[in-house]
């Protein structure tokens, strides 16, 4: 018996040596992963963009996985679902940091949610590369914050500029203008730049009121808008809202001269194939159209694997507002990180402010105040849609670049209710 024992012990003994032996090579093969953490609202109003940045953000994870990670180690996504509720952000990103101990961190999505989480990311004087939020650094004045949206250094007046240096090239020229908005942070901002468009070209604002976030019903307040009469009505609105606020506006027919603005939820493309002809004569602006994606280098490439992605998980099928944005954020951290051999975020940061990034959104760098140092926004206006027709909005013809001029493929139906009758 005794016997026995002693040579289970010994083999046992033997056992560990071995595994003890083995445990250095076993954990060079499979190298600790680069973790990546962000919040993004998968959940609520705001589930219909982030499920795109999701998306993408997985496919330039298994596509850099692929080549072998960054610096030899895998790359890992931890993301929680913020629910659309800004309040819940400060406390999903001092989590990343603190307990979770991510490497990097991205997001949020969208300047209300961008904003609650900056104290949280300051901090801990972390770096972070948002998603299509404006004006974020005019407040804070963070050298380690960057945003990936082509708005550049005064996305405060992005929304708007266009909008109305269009209005203002049109003849007659208007003369009035209403403003709504919804009260919240992206659309009080856009709206504070449209302001400023308004005095610049020395219009008249007739009407200028907000709503609050959770409203469903827009009856009424596009009534109050009719009434005003103006000759100009410039709409900041998310996803949920647009479809209320188009509907109302048709049936309590609204007829400016011109009709649009920071409309976000005219970016989705099921959006779009809901409201069908009701779309016809909106001008909103853009960062990445169809008309684009045929001119970036792996921009068509990236949205036709992107396309495949989207339609096993029930998303937006073409995702041109989003997902090149997201991917190449990936993009950015990669050659950042690559380019440093550091994840220390001092270093990323200070590299990211010199560096020229080629992304399937384009090339660009960035500015001293994180975003990018040149503007590529433009304006399309809905022209000729038809009804329940998804393939008519995959190459940008029923959505032609109104401005600016050397981006221009097409032109501006004037009045709005010449292009209603489209």
């Amino acid at each position: 018996m005794w016997t026995w024992c002693s040579r289970a012990m010994q083999s046992a003994a033997a056992a560990i040596a071995i595994g003890a032996m083995a445990l250095p090579s076993a954990s060079a093969q499979t190298p600790q992963p680069i973790r990546v953490g962000l919040s993004l609202a998968l959940t609520g109003a705001g589930a219909a963009p982030s499920k795109v940045i999701n998306t993408a953000l997985e496919m330039w994870r298994d596509d850099v996985n692929a080549k072998g990670g960054v610096l030899g180690r895998p790359v890992e996504l931890v993301v929680y679902d913020d629910q659309s509720t800004p309040g819940n952000v400060p406390a999903i990103y001092t989590k990343l940091i603190t307990l979770d101990k991510v490497d990097l961190l991205l997001g949020p999505y969208g300047t209300n949610f961008v904003a609650p989480a900056m104290p949280a990311i300051m901090a801990h004087n972390k770096m972070t590369i948002s998603f299509t939020a404006i004006g974020i650094n005019d407040k804070f004045k963070y050298d380690k914050y960057f945003s990936m949206v082509s708005v550049g250094p005064d996305g405060v007046h992005a929304f708007s500029r266009g909008f109305f240096e269009i209005a203002m090239a049109q003849k007659p020229q208007p003369e009035t203008v209403a403003i709504l908005a919804a009260d919240a942070e992206f659309a009080r901002t856009a709206a504070d730049g449209a302001r400023d468009e308004v005095k610049k070209h020395r219009l008249k604002l007739v009407y200028d009121q907000s709503y609050p976030p959770q409203t469903t019903d827009f009856s009424a307040v596009m009534r109050a808008v009719r009434a005003a009469n103006a000759d100009v009505v410039w709409i900041g609105a998310y996803p949920p809202d647009n479809v209320g606020i188009i509907r109302a506006a048709d049936e309590v027919g609204l007829s400016p001269k011109i009709f649009g603005g920071a409309m976000i939820g005219m970016l989705v493309t099921p959006l779009k194939v809901q409201l069908g002809p009701l779309a016809n004569g909106l001008l909103i602006g853009e960062n990445f159209t169809a008309a684009q994606a045929q001119i970036i280098p792996g921009a068509a490439d990236f949205l036709k694997r992107y396309g495949v992605k989207a339609g096993a998980a029930g998303i937006d099928p073409l995702g041109f507002a989003w997902a090149p944005f997201a991917y190449s954020a990936g993009q950015v951290l990669a050659q950042a990180v690559t380019a440093t051999k550091s994840l220390d975020h001092d270093k990323l940061a200070a590299y990211m402010h010199q560096a020229k990034f080629d992304t399937v959104a384009g090339s660009f760098s960035f500015g001293s105040d994180g975003e990018w140092a040149q503007p590529r926004q433009v304006w399309t206006q809905f022209q000729n849609v038809q009804p329940s027709n998804l393939d008519q909005f995959r190459d940008g013809k029923v959505q032609p670049i109104i401005w600016p001029a050397d981006a221009k493929t097409g032109n501006l139906i004037y009045p709005y209710a010449e292009a209603r009758k489209k």
